[in-house]
């Protein structure tokens, strides 16, 4: 698969009408987008305890349409593991386990990640991020 994973904060930013956000996901949805597992999972946790849930699990449920929707595996939990440690271990740095999964995903899947979050994210070695202007 070639084509984007897109990151939680970016797809809260298209349901808040970010236009930049909506122009850049509507550009980049030509070359193909996909959304991890663990995105999903939180995407349902703000739509659940949102004060209207009834809408907003509608919304996600149209938003989600059409998308790829990427689930764990074992490869990916390895490399899940192997990232952790190393950012550990050797770059003394860390970032939040649900951020590193979905890096993990990223890379096995060979997909570039939407995200404003590139201050974690730019430990991780190997990992593209999309960068836009």
């Amino acid at each position: 698969m070639s084509g984007y994973l897109i990151d939680t904060d970016r797809i809260i930013d298209v349901s808040h009408g970010v236009p930049e956000a909506t122009h850049t996901l509507a550009l980049l949805s030509t070359d193909g987008v996909a959304i991890s597992l663990i995105t999903y999972g939180e995407l349902y946790e703000g739509a659940h305890f949102s004060t209207n849930r009834t809408k907003a699990l509608a919304d996600l449920r149209g938003f989600l349409e059409g998308k790829v929707l990427l689930p764990l595996t074992p490869t990916i939990m390895e490399t899940f593991a192997v990232i952790r440690g190393g950012l550990l271990r050797q770059l003394r740095q860390q970032i939040g386990d649900m951020d590193i999964l979905i890096a993990a995903t990223a890379l096995e899947h060979d997909l570039t990640l939407l995200t404003r979050n590139l201050r974690d994210f730019q430990h991780v070695p190997a990992l593209r991020l999309y960068r836009s202007g």
